[in-house]
């Protein structure tokens, strides 16, 4: 049972790494630019079939995640600037709109590029095996994924707190108008922050293609729990995007490990099997609700 447990939070954990990879560049775009874009799973999707392709040519996983991130947020870049920023203005319904657009657009681009079968993404062979921790196996991708994920972490961190990039992305967070008066270029920093955003998500992809099946229209359902990651943290905030991920991906992780044993306990296998994982997922929006109720503006708002 401790082995099971201990294995799981381990999973939760590197789950939630990946969730903040997304979670960051999305909460900054919303942040700062008052964007909902609903196509950030679209680069997650397009990082991770690039990733797959660059490294089956190349032999080389690694290569294939720098070209994955570098081509991914120049796409980002280009998307913005040449889509995008008509969207600033305009209301959040026209952004939903217009953006879910894109994601269909993405999602055919990939399937006339790629077709429609899933595409496979190797880990590295030194990495493909098991590695001994407390007295259990753990797979040695899956620690190089929370290494790389505490790693971006530290990274961004560093960036926003330390740098003078870092500053002006905190000054636009939390009053834009003030940003813009001071006399910050917001259009470069507007681009810039999708970019970053952009490579995070192809960097999430590529680390998690290997896990997931690369296939069309996989960024959908990992950008709900994106948003909810954002709404818990608080709209804007890496320190929020960080903590909400963890609790997100552990909750999640942890509620399809163990609830299906704990129900096993009351109703029949099959039953406890199918019920577990759902109440799993339920779990994740009423942990949302009750954050809300407590914080309306989430654990660590930029504003306010």
């Amino acid at each position: 049972m401790t082995q099971l447990f201990l294995e799981q939070a381990l999973n939760g954990l590197q789950f939630g790494l990946m969730l903040f990879l997304l979670a960051a560049g999305l909460t900054l775009v919303f942040g700062i630019m008052d964007m909902i874009n609903l196509a950030h799973g679209s680069l997650y999707m397009v990082g991770a079939y690039l990733a797959a392709t660059v490294a089956a040519v190349s032999g080389s996983f690694i290569v294939g995640v720098l070209a994955a991130v570098i081509g991914t947020a120049i796409i980002g870049a280009l998307l913005e600037v040449t889509v995008l920023r008509r969207l600033y203005v305009r209301d959040h319904l026209s952004q939903v709109l217009a953006t879910f657009a894109l994601i269909m657009i993405a999602n055919e681009s990939v399937r006339l590029i790629w077709g429609d079968q899933a595409v496979m993404l190797n880990p590295p062979d030194a990495l493909s095996g098991p590695l001994e921790i407390a007295g259990f196996s753990y797979p040695a991708f899956r620690l190089l994924i929370i290494g790389v994920g505490v790693a971006v972490a530290l990274l961004l961190y560093l960036v926003v707190t330390r740098t003078k990039v870092g500053m002006w992305v905190r000054a636009g967070a939390s009053n834009r108008e003030m940003a813009e008066a001071m006399g910050i270029n917001v259009k470069q920093l507007f681009t810039l922050v999708f970019a970053a955003g952009a490579g995070l998500c192809a960097l999430a992809g590529a680390m998690l293609g290997p896990l997931l099946a690369v296939q069309v229209g996989m960024g959908e359902s990992i950008l709900i729990l994106a948003f909810v990651v954002i709404v818990i943290g608080g709209i804007g905030s890496i320190r929020g995007a960080l903590v909400g991920s963890l609790l997100v991906g552990i909750v999640d992780t942890m509620g399809r490990a163990l609830l299906p044993w704990v129900l096993r306990e009351f109703l029949p296998g099959p039953v406890a099997a199918n019920l577990g994982p759902a109440l799993a997922a339920i779990s994740i929006y009423l942990l949302m609700a009750a954050i809300l109720f407590w914080r309306p503006a989430g654990l660590f708002p930029a504003r306010g």
